[in-house]
């Protein structure tokens, strides 16, 4: 459950990224490296290993938290976007042409990464790109809810679906630690303990 918890983490940060940008305009560079960095670890030998740290993944684990405790720290709109995000995970495992295809093209991307780095602006272009190509066809539509004026940009729509590809690397993480809807029934205390315990661990 504790290595399941910390890919919910990975996948809240980045689905609280997505409202961020579409609320503020931008992000904060550091979490949204550590999401956008999870794509390109392809051997990470632990789930950890796959975020850098715990530590990275520090606003993740503290809405996995609040998300599942419930009361005024919970946000309907986060929820709403990270089952959205776990169904289309769903489809897109199922559909091995568009799994190869996101294969590929990380596998290209992957060098610009190296030399820009994760949050670059061609970095982050291009994996809202492929995210476009692969994943927007299969359904279900995420949606993003902001201002206008900054989801009319196509910059930022490109920097919103590179991060959903992110929030999809989660979830595939989940899934391959043993994940399914009954973790949110019966797994609950359980997946907020162990949240606590990774934030204990990476403020040691």
């Amino acid at each position: 459950m504790k290595d399941r918890a910390l890919a919910l983490a990975g996948l809240l940060q980045a689905v609280h990224l997505v409202q961020q940008m579409a609320q503020n305009g931008q992000s904060e560079a550091r979490p949204l490296g550590a999401c956008i960095d999870s794509l390109f670890r392809f051997d990470a030998e632990t789930p950890e290993a796959v975020f850098d740290g715990a530590a990275k993944l520090d606003i993740g684990l503290a809405r996995l938290v609040n998300q599942l405790e419930g009361g005024s720290g919970r946000d309907a709109a986060v929820t709403r976007m990270a089952m959205t995000v776990l169904h289309l995970e769903r489809r897109f495992i199922a559909n091995h042409a568009a799994v190869e295809g996101v294969r590929k093209g990380l596998e290209e991307i992957a060098r610009q990464r190296d030399h820009w780095g994760p949050t670059h602006p061609t970095v982050l272009s291009r994996l809202g790109e492929l995210y476009a190509k692969e994943l927007s066809p299969i359904g279900p539509r995420v949606l993003v809810q902001g201002n206008p004026v900054y989801l009319g940009q196509p910059d930022l729509v490109g920097e919103v679906r590179a991060t959903l590809l992110a929030a999809i690397r989660a979830a595939v993480l989940w899934r391959q630690l043993g994940g399914s809807y009954w973790d949110f029934l019966f797994g609950r205390r359980a997946l907020v303990q162990a949240a606590r315990e990774w934030q204990e661990s990476a403020r040691a």
